[in-house]
């Protein structure tokens, strides 16, 4: 069955050397479901531009708030969100805590976001 402006196969064919092939490269559904909680983190607006400052300067939550025009308190939900699924860290310094990304990892997930949506 095909639909107006949608490819659909047709056939009922299982090409079986390709279904093998690939499920021996898949992994375990636990992975996937860590994989898919990861990228719901980047599916909230505040907290993608709160990641992308923080690759650009290490901030602290008074300053995400400034630039960012929301509270300190909306500011600090995130970022316990973030900093739980280990995409931030922090260190202190006196009575302020910074913010920066956890690693070069997220940097690249960013990056690869951004460069992707560029090409469309």
């Amino acid at each position: 069955m095909q639909t107006e402006g949608q490819e659909v196969c047709s056939c009922e064919v299982i090409h079986e050397e390709t279904v093998h092939e690939v499920a021996g490269g898949m992994l375990g559904k636990e992975t996937y479901l860590s994989l898919a909680q990861l990228f719901k983190l980047f599916g909230d607006g505040t907290r993608v531009q709160i990641l992308h400052a923080l690759e650009l300067h290490e901030m602290c939550v008074c300053d995400l708030a400034a630039l960012l025009g929301v509270t300190k308190s909306a500011i600090s939900h995130q970022l316990k969100q973030l900093r739980l699924a280990r995409l931030v860290k922090y260190r202190r310094d006196g009575q302020v805590v910074y913010y920066s990304l956890a690693d070069d990892h997220v940097k690249r997930i960013i990056d690869l976001g951004l460069e992707h949506i560029a090409e469309l």
